[in-house]
């Protein structure tokens, strides 16, 4: 069984957009668009999950915040296709490219998709979401794209493939549930923090330091070592720039 997450990520929606799937630290991969929606870029990040692994025969499970998504490919797609890629109202299929390639990708796959509640914390999840984010921030601001290692022998060496799995959580989604309206999920932008006193006095002696100790979970270290790769900076310049 192979588990992994598929997210995407878009600023302003449509914007600098970003998509990402994660196994571990040796297993992602990552890219984007300069300007482009959440959805699609949930779409590719499932796309390019299938497309990596299309080697293997190994079940894959993914798992995946987006419930247009998962019911797109697993309840919507047959009824878009018998209809000529349109839907119930005759109206054209939104993301039409994206959902075809799924399908073709899909064809012959043993595979299942696992609904989970994003930004609480699950985490492979939060390290797609982190890692589709830094793309679409690294457009926004004209920095290298993070694109990660993607597969390779390390993720089968690693055991990538014997993830052991959680218990899986039902997406629970109606067979009659409407066809999807592309509003997306718009992530927020975050701009420059407003500080009305400064942290330190810019009066000090210029050779003045100061020691200020931080205590980061690894979910945080490899949050901030993300954010300053798209800033094209080391962790530590970039630390020193927020404070």
């Amino acid at each position: 069984m192979i588990t992994a997450a598929a997210d995407g990520s878009a600023l302003g929606n449509p914007g600098p957009a970003g998509w990402a799937w994660y196994v571990d630290d040796s297993c992602w991969a990552a890219g984007g668009w300069k300007h482009a929606t959440n959805n699609q870029g949930e779409l590719k990040a499932v796309l390019e999950l299938f497309r990596a692994t299309a080697h293997l025969d190994d079940e894959l499970l993914v798992q995946c915040d987006s419930q247009y998504v998962i019911n797109s490919v697993t309840k919507w797609m047959p009824g878009w296709k018998r209809k000529g890629w349109r839907k119930a109202d005759g109206k054209a299929v939104m993301n039409v490219e994206l959902l075809q390639e799924i399908d073709e990708a899909i064809a012959g796959r043993r595979y299942r998709f696992e609904w989970v509640k994003g930004h609480i914390g699950h985490a492979l999840n939060e390290a797609a979401d982190l890692r589709a984010r830094a793309v679409a921030e690294a457009y926004q601001r004209g920095r290298e794209i993070p694109t990660g290692p993607g597969w390779s022998a390390d993720c089968e060496d690693g055991g990538a493939t014997t993830v052991a799995v959680a218990p899986t959580v039902d997406a629970a989604m109606s067979e009659d549930l409407p066809e999807p309206v592309d509003l997306g999920t718009p992530d927020l932008v975050l701009g420059e923090p407003e500080v009305d006193d400064a942290l330190f006095s810019l009066e000090e002696a210029p050779e003045a330091w100061h020691s200020v100790t931080l205590e980061l979970s690894t979910e945080e270290i490899d949050r901030l070592r993300l954010r300053a790769q798209a800033e094209g900076l080391s962790p530590e310049e970039f630390l020193r720039r927020l404070i």
